[in-house]
């Protein structure tokens, strides 16, 4: 008797992430998209009039897990003194799920 196992779906979440430090003008949206890309999540990356950087990711709970963890490394010329999770809007999480990729503003 031969039994078929299926690994599970995995489990999605929309976080949103704002980061600061040494983070606009060193490449740190695009390289952000380019991670999230491979990753597999969905999203968007921008600048803040206060220096930080804003992003919403939606994916699979451990890829948006991984980007959290590279959001504290970014870029090489990048120096992230903080990643602080917030919340993400309804009206955010919406958005990200129905865009389906990874986008800079």
């Amino acid at each position: 008797m031969s039994t078929s196992s299926t690994d599970p779906e995995p489990e999605y979440v929309t976080r949103r992430f704002l980061i600061s430090g040494k983070v606009q003008g060193v490449y740190f949206r695009h390289s952000t998209r380019i991670e999230a890309e491979r990753l597999g999540i969905a999203g968007i990356a921008r600048n803040l009039p206060d220096g930080s950087v804003e992003v919403v990711a939606h994916g699979a709970t451990a890829a948006v897990d991984a980007l959290k963890h590279w959001l504290w490394v970014g870029p090489p010329m990048a120096r992230v003194a903080a990643v602080r999770e917030l919340e993400a809007p309804a009206v955010a999480r919406a958005a990200t799920i129905a865009s389906a990729k990874f986008s800079v503003e």
